[in-house]
C-alpha cells in the first residue's frame, strides 16, 4: 500500500503572513494526528504573483488559505482557483461582508494596514520566536536570518541576553565556542559585523560555573571547572573571535541590560 503524500497548505497573503497563518494553526490543532506542510507566501500584491502561487499549488496539489485584502488580488486568486480547481479559502471575505453591513461603508483594501498598525508588537513575537528557536546553537543553518548573532564559551550570559534582545524587537541566535571545535560553517559564512562576542575572564566564569554546578547539586570537578580548561576554553573563543573579525567585548561583570545595551550600539541602535 502506497503511503499518501504529506497535504501542503499554502498560506498566501499581501503582508507578512502572520494573522493568516495564525487563524490556520488556530484550525489545525483540532487535528493533531494529522501530518502537514505549511508554505508562506508573503507580499503577494500583484495579479501575476497570485497567478505564480496558483501554479504552485496546482504542481503541489496544495490546498490554499489566503488573506488578500486588495479587489484585484483577491479576483484574481478566486477566477484562477476556479478555472485549476486549487481548494480555496477566503479567512477575510466573510468578515468583510459582516462589517460592510454594519458600516454600510467599503474597507480600504490596502495591503499591510493591520502589521502597519501595531508592527512593534509584530516584531517583538517573531523575534522572541525565532530566538527561543535558535538558542544555543540550534538550527545553525538559519543563522542567515539573524539580526546578531551572540558567541562566546558556556555561562558567558549569551542566550539571556539574547532574549532581552527579542524582547526589543531584534531576532537574535547565539552560539557556544566549544574547546577545540571549530564554529558551524553558517557562522563562519555570516558578515562578522553580525557577529558580537562576549568575553569573559577566567575568575568570573569560574564563580559563575561553581555557582551553577552547586545549583544542580553536582560536584565542582571536571573540565566545567577546572581552572586550567577553564582558561585553555577561554583563550580559544577569543582566538576565534579575533581569528574571524567578530568584534567583541569584555562582559565579564556586566548586568544582562548593561550587555545588551552595548551589543545594540555596537549594531548602530539605540537602547531605547
Amino acid at each position: 500500500m502506497i503511503d499518501a503524500p504529506t497535504p501542503t497548505l499554502f498560506v498566501v497573503s499581501d503582508g507578512r503572513g502572520d494573522t493568516c497563518k495564525q487563524v490556520l494553526e488556530a484550525a489545525l490543532v483540532q487535528f493533531p494526528t494529522e501530518a502537514y506542510q505549511i508554505v508562506v507566501w508573503p507580499e503577494v500584491r500583484t495579479a501575476e504573483q497570485v497567478d505564480s502561487v496558483i501554479a504552485a499549488a496546482v504542481a503541489r496539489d496544495a490546498s490554499v488559505f489566503y488573506t488578500l485584502v486588495s479587489d484585484e488580488t483577491r479576483q484574481e486568486i478566486q477566477q484562477r482557483a476556479q478555472q485549476l480547481l486549487v481548494p480555496l479559502v477566503d479567512l477575510l471575505g466573510p468578515a468583510f461582508s459582516a462589517l460592510h453591513d454594519v458600516f454600510t461603508s467599503d474597507a480600504l483594501a490596502k495591503p499591510g494596514l493591520f502589521y502597519a498598525s501595531d508592527h512593534e508588537h509584530f516584531d517583538r513575537h517573531a523575534a522572541i520566536d525565532y530566538t527561543l528557536n535558535h538558542d544555543d546553537g540550534q538550527r545553525a543553518d538559519e543563522l542567515d536570518q539573524a539580526d546578531v548573532v551572540i558567541v562566546g564559551v558556556s555561562r558567558a550570559s549569551k542566550s539571556t541576553t539574547c532574549f532581552t534582545l527579542a524582547y526589543r524587537g531584534i531576532k537574535a541566535a547565539n552560539v557556544p565556542l566549544i574547546a577545540d571545535q571549530m564554529p558551524p560553517k553558517a557562522l563562519q559564512r555570516l558578515d562578522p559585523l553580525r557577529v558580537i562576542g562576549l568575553r569573559i575572564n577566567v575568575s568570573r566564569l569560574m564563580t559563575v560555573r561553581e555557582a551553577r554546578s552547586t545549583h544542580l547539586g553536582l560536584a565542582h570537578t571536571g573540565y566545567y571547572v577546572d581552572k586550567r580548561e577553564v582558561a585553555r576554553e577561554i583563550r580559544h573563543a577569543h582566538d576565534l573571535m579575533d581569528r574571524f573579525g567578530w568584534r567583541s567585548f569584555d562582559a565579564s561583570y556586566m548586568a544582562i541590560e548593561e550587555i545588551a545595551r552595548e551589543v545594540m550600539r555596537l549594531r548602530g541602535e539605540t537602547s531605547a
